[in-house]
């Protein structure tokens, strides 16, 4: 790890770097003295293709001047710019502080359009057609890729159009996901349910929660052993929306169903994260955002 925060690589680059423009100036400058003897006809002695022969003259001034300009300009370049390692530059510049300003610039130019939205609720914003044109627009730039263009998910995505929340759909708590994301955890329960047979009744007995095809013998086993799972899916499988723990009930399987799939959800657990957005989007966007994710469940 130490390799990745000395300075070495920072002094590799940089030499790579010189090493590079002052090995192209040695040469401009050894070719240029460099003289090759040359026959009565001024040619080099190199012949191609029967009859094309190689002349002995040098390079035309203009095309030496372009070669010195190239390597001047690169180590102007090199002075005003980070190229050499770990230098900043002379102006500091970086592609994320332009990125960032080139956001901060088209957020103020987008202000006017945002404000006319701020004193309404999302509930009003998703009959508004304007607005949900934009939060369309929102969305498809900064969820579809998870989410899917028709916000209906896939397997490890919510489906953002059925109802079913898994903290909650109010607005708020829509506008809460948004701003600060969600970090979704079901951790490992193979030792807390008992053995490999106690996990296989446990999955028949969640199966048999939402009425799914399972082994009822195996259900009324593994619903003892459902305890161990009650503290955050509650006694009756319908989960707990403050702590993001799915309803078991519904036939809603974010990571897939069956046997196979839940034994291996008990055994290793699940993480999924839900990125934070706020630094991202500004409040306005997040505002009409909101709106158009609560509209597509409650149309």
């Amino acid at each position: 790890m130490s390799d990745f925060i000395s300075n070495f690589w920072s002094v590799y680059i940089t030499a790579i770097t010189l090493g590079g423009i002052v090995a192209c100036a040695i040469l401009l400058w050894v070719t240029s003295r460099k003289k090759v003897a040359a026959s009565a006809d001024n040619t080099t002695g190199h012949v191609w293709d029967e009859d094309l022969r190689e002349m002995n003259n040098p390079l035309p001034l203009w095309w030496v001047g372009l070669f010195i300009i190239t390597i001047v300009f690169s180590l102007g370049y090199l002075y005003v710019y980070p190229g050499l390692g770990a230098s900043p530059g002379s102006q500091g510049w970086t592609s994320k502080g332009q990125y960032a300003e080139e956001v901060a610039q088209a957020n103020e130019a987008l202000k006017p359009l945002y404000a006319q939205f701020d004193d309404q609720t999302p509930e009003q914003l998703a009959k508004n057609t304007k607005a949900m044109a934009i939060g369309e627009r929102l969305f498809m730039n900064n969820c579809s890729q998870c989410h899917g263009s028709d916000a209906r998910g896939s397997k490890g995505f919510p489906n953002l159009a059925d109802g079913d929340w898994l903290y909650g759909g109010a607005p708020d708590k829509i506008k809460e996901t948004l701003n600060l994301g969600r970090m979704g955890v079901m951790p490992p329960m193979a030792a807390a349910v008992g053995s490999p047979d106690d996990v296989k009744n446990v999955a028949h007995y969640v199966l048999s929660l939402s009425g799914s095809p399972h082994d009822s013998l195996r259900a009324s086993l593994g619903k003892a052993k459902f305890g161990a799972c009650a503290a955050c899916h509650g006694n009756d499988g319908k989960g707990n929306q403050t702590m993001g723990a799915p309803n078991l009930t519904d036939k809603i399987w974010l990571h897939g169903w069956g046997e196979e799939t839940i034994i291996a959800m008990i055994n290793n657990g699940k993480t999924n994260q839900m990125p934070v957005q706020k630094d991202r989007l500004t409040d306005a966007q997040i505002h009409v955002l909101t709106a158009y994710v609560w509209g597509l469940s409650n149309k």
